[in-house]
C-alpha cells in the first residue's frame, strides 16, 4: 500500500469509531461517544483496532484474514534455515555480552502486529482496540483476556507495563534515553487496560506505534528467577509467541517448536502463518561450509547472497533431478544503505576530503562485472527506490527545509544535483579516479612521503579494514589493493565472528562492510541511526552526526502528513550523500531463493516480505518422495 499524502482527519476518525459500531464489539458504546464528542466540538476520542501515522488502514475492524496468506495451509513439517558463526545466548536483548541465537526473539508478541502488504499500518495482537486523542498526547490499549504465555499463565497489563520498565531500565541504551524521555508515565489501570502518557516536552508523532511495538514478558518469570534483562543466557522466559525453544545445542544448532497450545492460532492476523511444526537453524562457520550442507539436504531452505554461489553453483543433484529449485522474488523494501562504513570516531577519517578519495577507490563498475557477475545495481540513496530518495537539484518543500538549515550546510546543496557515486571504469584501478584521489588527500594535508606513503605530520595513513567473512575476500581485497595504490598503509583483517561482533559492539575499528536498515516512512528511529545525541549507538556504525540532520530529524518526527515527512527525509537524505560516510555498494533489489519441494508458499508473495518462516507450508507427500529418493539428511 502506498502511504496516504495526507494527515489523519476528523472524518477519518469518524468512519472509524463507525467501523466499530458495525463490528459490533464490545466497545460500541466508547464509539459512539467518540462520535458524540466530536459532534460537541471537543477533542475526538479515537477507538480504532490499528493505527497508522500518515493513512488509513488497509483492513477493516472486521477483517478475517490477511490478504495474501492461504488459509487453508496445513500445519505440519520442518523447515531448516542456517546461522554462520555461533552462539552463547538464547537471549536476544542481552547488550552487554554475548551473541543471541538466530531467530531468539520468535517466541516473543508484541502488542501490535504489521503486515507485509502495506506501509506503516499496526494492528492490535495482544489487544483489543487502541484509544487515543487526536492529539496523540495519550493512548489507552485495552488488552486481550484470552492471551496465555507457553507456560499456561495469562499474559495481563502489568505484564506490558512491566516489559516497559525493563526496556527503560535494561535495553539499549539509546532506547532507554527514549523511553525515559518522552513517555511521561505509564500506568494498568485494571487487569486488561494500559495507559502511556507522553511527555509534553517532545513530539508525540510516532509515539503510538512505538510503545505498541513494545514486546512483552512474563512478569511473575522475571520476579521469581531474578533474570536480567539484558544478561546473555540460555534460560528463556516464556512468551505469547507461536513457537518455543524445543531443543539447542550450543553454538551448533536451534530447535523451535510450534506451541501447540498457541493462544492466537486463529486470530486474524495468524490464520494461514506459522504452519511448521518446527524451525530448525543449523550453524556453520561460513557460507561456503554451509552451501555443500544446503546442497545435501543438511536443511532446507538457503536466501543466497553470494552472487558467486548464485551464478556458478547451482548445479548440483538436489537441482538437476528437481528436488530443490532456484526462486528470485522481487521485493518491494528500501534495501539497506550499505557499503564501505568509514568509522568518523576515528580521526583520521574526519576529512570528507579524505572520505572522498576513499570511495574513488572502490571500483563498483569493475567488481559487479567481474566478481559479481553483473547481478547488482549501484546503491545511489539511504533510501534507494523509493520515495524519501533525493534526487536532482532540490526544489519544493525539500529545497525550503535545506534552506532553513542554510547556516550548517553547505550552500552547494541548495544550488547543485544531488551527490551521486562515482563512475569507474573497466579496469580494477581506475586511473582518473586514483588521480582525483591523490588530489583531495593533498588538499587534506596528506602528501607522499620518499617511499610513495601518503603521511601527515610525520604519520603515514594507516587503516584496518575489519570483516569476519571469509566470503568477503574476494570484494575487499580487490579495494585494499586499490588503497595502497593511493598510498595508504591499508590492510585488510578478517577475525573469527565472535572477535568481529566484540569489536564492533566497541566502535574498534577504521571501515566496515555494514550499513543503515532504512523503511518507507521514518520517524523517532531517525534520531537513533543519524541523530547527535546516538553517536555511539550500534545502530549508528559510523558514529554520524550533523546538527542539520539533527533539526530535520525533528521535522520529520514533527510531520503531521506525508509529503513533509517525506521532503524532511529526502533533505536529510542529500545532507548525508555529501558527507560520504558510507561508500555506496551494491543493492539487489530481490531475494534469491533456494529450497527443497515440499515447501509452498502463496502463487503472488506481498512486496514487503518473503515470509518463509510465517506463511509457507509443508506439503507431506512431496516431502515423503524426497526422503525416498535420498534427497533430505
Amino acid at each position: 500500500m502506498t502511504p496516504m499524502s495526507r494527515p489523519i482527519t476528523r472524518s477519518d476518525t469518524t468512519r472509524t469509531a463507525r467501523l466499530w459500531l458495525t463490528a459490533g464489539t464490545v466497545l460500541a458504546a466508547g464509539a459512539i461517544w467518540a462520535v458524540q464528542a466530536a459532534a460537541e466540538g471537543h477533542e475526538t476520542i479515537i477507538i480504532s483496532h490499528g493505527f497508522n501515522d500518515y493513512g488509513d488502514l488497509a483492513y477493516p475492524a472486521d477483517f478475517e484474514r490477511l490478504n495474501y496468506i492461504n488459509p487453508d495451509a496445513p500445519k505440519g513439517g520442518e523447515i531448516a534455515i542456517w546461522a554462520q558463526g555461533t552462539f552463547d545466548s538464547l537471549n536476544p536483548y542481552a547488550t552487554k555480552s554475548g551473541t543471541p541465537g538466530s531467530q531468539s526473539s520468535i517466541m516473543y508478541e508484541r502488542v501490535m502486529s504489521g503486515t507485509a502488504d502495506e506501509v506503516g499500518s499496526a494492528y492490535c495482537l495482544l489487544c483489543k482496540t487502541i484509544e487515543y486523542p487526536e492529539s496523540q498526547d495519550w493512548v489507552i490499549f485495552h488488552m486481550r483476556d484470552d492471551v496465555l504465555f507457553s507456560d499456561g499463565t495469562p499474559l495481563t497489563a502489568y505484564d506490558f507495563v512491566f516489559s516497559h520498565e525493563l526496556l527503560r531500565d535494561e535495553g539499549t541504551p539509546s532506547l532507554a534515553a527514549f523511553l525515559k524521555a518522552q513517555i511521561a508515565s505509564v500506568e494498568a489501570l485494571d487487569d486488561y487496560t494500559v495507559k502511556f502518557v507522553f511527555s509534553p516536552d517532545y513530539p508525540n508523532r510516532g509515539l503510538i506505534s512505538q510503545v505498541g511495538s513494545t514486546p512483552v514478558w512474563s512478569k511473575a518469570w522475571y520476579e521469581e528467577t531474578g533474570a536480567k534483562l539484558d544478561e546473555s543466557r540460555f534460560e528463556t522466559a516464556p512468551g505469547s509467541g507461536p513457537y518455543m525453544v524445543g531443543s539447542y545445542d550450543a553454538g551448533r544448532r536451534i530447535v523451535y517448536t510450534r506451541n501447540p497450545d498457541y493462544w492466537g492460532a486463529d486470530h486474524p492476523l495468524s490464520v494461514g502463518h506459522y504452519n511448521f511444526d518446527s524451525i530448525r537453524v543449523e550453524y556453520f562457520a561460513d557460507s561456503t561450509a554451509a552451501f555443500e550442507a544446503f546442497k545435501t539436504g543438511e536443511y532446507t531452505f538457503r536466501q543466497e547472497n553470494s552472487s558467486l554461489t548464485w551464478a556458478t553453483r547451482y548445479d548440483f543433484p538436489a537441482l538437476d533431478n528437481g528436488w530443490a529449485v532456484q526462486e528470485t522474488v522481487d521485493s518491494g523494501n528500501v534495501p539497506s544503505a550499505t557499503g564501505m562504513v568509514l568509522n568518523l570516531r576515528r580521526p583520521i577519517l574526519q576529512d570528507v576530503r579524505v572520505r572522498e578519495a576513499l570511495g574513488l577507490m572502490f571500483n563498483f563498475t569493475w567488481t559487479n562485472d567481474t566478481l559479481q557477475y553483473g547481478l547488482f545495481q549501484q546503491r545511489e540513496s539511504f533510501w534507494q527506490n523509493s520515495e524519501l530518495a533525493a534526487t536532482g537539484v532540490a526544489t519544493g518543500r525539500e529545497l525550503e527545509l535545506l534552506e532553513s538549515v542554510a547556516d550548517l550546510i553547505d550552500p552547494a546543496l541548495l544550488t547543485d544535483e544531488v551527490t551521486m557515486p562515482h563512475t569507474s571504469g573497466a579496469r580494477q584501478l581506475d586511473r582518473g579516479n586514483l588521480r582525483r584521489a591523490l588530489d583531495l588527500m593533498e588538499q587534506a594535508g596528506w602528501v607522499a612521503n620518499d617511499q610513495g606513503m601518503l603521511e601527515k605530520d610525520g604519520e603515514v595513513f594507516k587503516i584496518e579494514f575489519l570483516e569476519s567473512s571469509p566470503s568477503f575476500d574476494r570484494i575487499i581485497t580487490p579495494y585494499i589493493d586499490n588503497l595502497k595504490a593511493l598510498g595508504l598503509d591499508a590492510t585488510y583483517n578478517r577475525v573469527d565472528p565472535a572477535q568481529f561482533q566484540a569489536r564492533r559492539q566497541e566502535f574498534d575499528y577504521d571501515i566496515i562492510y555494514g550499513g543503515y536498515t532504512s523503511g518507507l516512512q521514518e520517524g523517532n528511529g531517525l534520531g537513533q541511526k543519524y541523530g547527535s545525541d546516538e553517536v555511539d549507538d550500534v545502530f549508528n556504525p559510523a558514529g554520524f552526526s550533523h546538527p542539520a540532520v539533527d533539526k530535520l530529524i525533528q521535522i520529520v518526527i514533527d510531520a503531521q502528513d506525508y509529503d513533509e515527512m517525506a521532503a524532511g527525509t529526502r533533505a536529510i537524505d542529500r545532507i548525508m550523500r555529501a558527507e560520504r560516510f558510507v561508500v555506496p555498494a551494491w543493492y539487489l533489489g530481490r531475494s534469491w531463493l533456494a529450497y527443497y519441494t515440499m515447501f509452498e508458499h502463496p502463487a503472488e508473495l506481498p512486496p514487503y516480505a518473503v515470509g518463509e518462516l510465517d506463511f509457507w507450508w509443508y506439503n507431506d507427500a512431496k516431502a515423503d518422495e524426497l526422503r525416498a529418493a535420498g534427497a533430505l539428511r
